[in-house]
């Protein structure tokens, strides 16, 4: 399997609901550094998994729709929390959505909160 990584960055703040969250159910930021892995089996015609430009630009534009946001009051989360799991579905969903013109076989999405700390989702395409 191939495959290419791309990351960037984003701030979002957000609470979270429940016990085990601890002081995190009082509303608070998070800067994620996200990396979004694009897998294939073959690669295409030119030798490549996807354009790398192509892959920046997707991740940059579906991050740019979480940037600066205060998650609690974003429709698409109410009644779930915004845990860095959940995140890393989105836009893991989102940037599949973005690159559905590419032949790809598999995405990872990772949500580093800290150098210590990290979520991945994994999807089939």
């Amino acid at each position: 399997m191939f495959s290419v990584t791309v990351r960037d960055h984003m701030m979002i703040a957000h609470s979270l609901r429940g016990d085990v969250f601890g002081p995190a159910q009082r509303l608070h930021g998070a800067t994620y550094v996200v990396d979004a892995t694009f897998r294939r089996a073959a690669l295409d015609a030119d030798g490549i998994v996807i354009d790398i430009g192509i892959a920046t630009e997707a991740l940059h534009d579906v991050l740019g729709e979480l940037n600066y946001r205060n998650l609690d009051d974003a429709p698409e989360f109410a009644g779930i929390n915004s845990s860095t799991e959940v995140l890393a579905r989105i836009v893991a969903d989102r940037l599949a959505e973005r690159v559905r013109h590419v032949a790809l076989d598999g995405l990872v999405v990772t949500l580093r909160e800290s150098h210590v700390a990290w979520a991945s989702y994994e999807r089939v395409l």
